[in-house]
């Protein structure tokens, strides 16, 4: 089981998009691509055939795991995960500050 998983709300905690908050859409190794963080400039080239416009276009590039923290929704703030075990063998993972499990 891992920390962080796509489709997790997480907050920038440091860097030039920090207390930025997002949803992971894919994770890449160490790294994630968070939607609206971490954004940069292509140059794209036009393809006629494909349908593809050309320009300057905003791509999410990723960001490294061990600069956002899951955001807690009762707390407002970053949080730390671990991992418990519920009564019937399954294992979850829960807010380390307020003792709250993530995905039940």
């Amino acid at each position: 089981m891992q920390k962080l998983k796509q489709g997790d709300e997480v907050i920038v905690l440091v860097g030039k998009d920090k207390g930025k908050q997002g949803k992971i859409v894919q994770k890449i190794g160490n790294r994630l691509l968070v939607e609206g963080i971490n954004r940069a400039k292509k140059h794209q080239k036009g393809n006629p055939n494909a349908g593809i416009q050309g320009g300057i276009i905003d791509k999410d590039m990723p960001i490294d795991i061990s600069n956002v923290g899951l955001y807690n929704p009762e707390t407002k703030k970053a949080d730390r995960v671990g991992f418990r075990f519920l009564e019937d063998g399954k294992k979850v993972r829960y807010f380390k500050s307020t003792n709250e499990v993530v995905d039940a």
